[in-house]
């Protein structure tokens, strides 16, 4: 195994995925991409990153900024309460450490919203410190280059997998050789379907490879299966504006705005006998949305007004408003872009 690294960062520095984040890396850059990163695409991220950046380039330029502000650029990235660390991490590392992110993992995780992965990214990447990042791709590379028995989510996984890979490390390349196993779980070594074994680097040293068992790894435990919930959504118009209202605070898409909703399925004749002054009610759109531990089967009614109801709690907006004031997570987005 003793090749493995030299394999890895010669076809790294050939085929490396071209990412913003990694011209000349700083650790707020670090930080920023890595917590953006997180359960998100990269494609997703990309755009969003750039004018994150550059609308916020220093940490103290966001820690000084409205929460507001920071969660409408978040908008469409998802998991919002990201945002609200970062924005809140910002001000905790201007407070604590004068506005510089320490490079001991110990150190940053104290920072709010940064755990054990992004506190060794943000060392090994913009620090080059001897840190392994274990995430999905690390431990499904190592799953398939060691044939490992154990159910890949369990903890002693990560463990074993960071006591593989640290040793071969090498103590230059640090943050490179990290970014070279997280491209090579992207583009060669796929998590569903066939891995492409004939484009891969360590090909010759991979276990599942040599038995033709690339499929069967990673193991996994049992999945348990997310929670249904049928959600009524009310897209409730008066003019050029619709109403919004603001989620509480705690819980699911917290402090975030949303079209008014209720838990449950109605039919056409349900909702007219919600809204009976209603001009017009037609029946919308139907949405699937899918988070970590749940499901939400949403079912879309656009009601139409000539004067403004009376909403508990609403906010009357604008087209523009939208595009530039409120955050809607996707989940609500969906039924007004």
């Amino acid at each position: 195994m003793t090749d493995l690294a030299v394999l890895l960062l010669e076809w790294y520095d050939k085929h490396h995925r071209v990412l913003p984040w990694r011209d000349n890396p700083t650790p707020y850059s670090t930080w920023v991409s890595e917590i953006m990163l997180q359960q998100t695409r990269v494609d997703t991220v990309k755009d969003r990153y750039i004018e994150f950046l550059s609308t916020f380039p220093t940490i103290k330029a966001l820690a000084e900024a409205d929460l507001e502000r920071v969660l409408k650029l978040w908008e469409g990235l998802g998991y919002y309460s990201r945002a609200r660390n970062l924005h809140k991490g910002a001000y905790f590392v201007k407070k604590e450490y004068n506005g510089v992110l320490p490079k001991d993992p110990a150190e940053l995780k104290k920072i709010p919203g940064v755990g054990e992965y992004t506190a060794k990214a943000i060392s090994s990447i913009a620090y080059q410190q001897p840190y392994v990042c274990v995430d999905g791709n690390l431990l499904r590379i190592f799953s398939r280059l060691t044939t490992y028995k154990t159910p890949i989510e369990s903890p002693s996984a990560k463990r074993d997998c960071e006591h593989f890979l640290l040793p071969i490390q090498p103590k230059e390349r640090p943050g490179d050789f990290n970014q070279a196993l997280m491209d090579l779980g992207e583009m060669i070594c796929l998590p569903n379907g066939e891995p492409l074994c004939s484009s891969c680097p360590l090909s010759g040293l991979c276990a599942a490879h040599a038995s033709r068992n690339e499929t069967h790894y990673p193991k996994t435990g049992k999945q348990k299966e997310k929670p249904i919930t049928e959600i009524t959504v009310f897209r409730i118009a008066c003019g050029n504006q619709v109403a919004i209202r603001k989620r509480p605070t705690n819980g699911l898409l917290a402090g975030l705005y949303e079209l008014p909703n209720k838990e449950g399925k109605m039919d056409i004749n349900d909702v007219r006998n919600e809204f009976p002054e209603a001009k017009e009610i037609r029946s919308g759109k139907t949405h699937k949305h899918v988070f970590t531990h749940r499901i939400w089967l949403m079912k879309e009614y656009y009601i139409i007004f000539d004067n403004k109801p009376n909403i508990a709690n609403a906010i009357w907006a604008t087209k523009k408003d939208l595009e530039e004031m409120y955050a809607l997570p996707t989940a609500f987005k969906v039924f007004v872009d």
